[in-house]
């Protein structure tokens, strides 16, 4: 909460014994950055006040946060205001509320689209699998669902039986013959290899 981002802030006196600075990270008394002040003033803000919105998510992407462990920003509620503005603490404390309510129902909803999502590959790659194991591997490019279908991309391309067969954005066909090749040589002991650069991979 930034009550008038243009009034001076007023320094903190900690106790010289602390060995670290003392954090304001969860204050709502603190001053605003410099840019963020300058920034709010571009946009004729004087108050603010933003409150964050978390769904669960892998405990990788919390930080450090012991608080939020299990929890990731899924995105912001930003209310400001023209003039000076206190928001008491009932009033936040609402508006937190709701936002908890909200976070509930949302989770739900990415919950039901993440269990889609893994439905519709599930079901892609088996249906790509019965085609290679009925000894028929062009249709992944050509039949649908295609490879695309399971795999994010602009293009795909396959080479089998010294044919070319490509979809969409891919490159030339003596480009794919020469990635053949290097394949062959370099990684010829592998099942696979995922990169999202040829010319760094070698």
């Amino acid at each position: 909460m930034i009550c008038d981002c243009s009034a001076p802030p007023v320094k903190v006196i900690q106790d010289k014994r602390l060995a670290q600075p003392l954090s304001l990270c969860g204050s709502t008394l603190r001053a605003p950055h410099g840019c963020h002040a300058q920034y709010m003033a571009n946009m004729g803000s004087i108050a603010s006040l933003v409150m964050s919105m978390t769904i669960n998510g892998d405990d990788d992407d919390t930080g450090s946060d012991p608080q939020q462990k299990g929890r990731k920003l899924w995105g912001l509620v930003v209310c400001h205001h023209t003039s000076p503005r206190f928001v008491p603490f009932p009033l936040r404390y609402a508006c937190e509320f709701l936002l908890q309510v909200f976070g509930i129902q949302l989770n739900k909803e990415v919950e039901l689209a993440a269990q889609a999502k893994e439905k519709h590959i599930l079901r892609t790659q088996t249906l790509l699998c019965d085609m290679l194991l009925r000894d028929a591997p062009i249709g992944i490019l050509t039949q649908a669902p295609n490879v695309m279908d399971l795999v994010k991309c602009e293009g795909a391309a396959l080479f089998y039986r010294n044919q070319f067969w490509l979809l969409k954005m891919t490159p030339t066909e003596a480009q794919i013959r020469n990635i053949v090749t290097w394949l062959q040589e370099c990684h010829d002991s592998t099942t696979g290899l995922s990169t999202d650069s040829l010319m760094e991979a070698g």
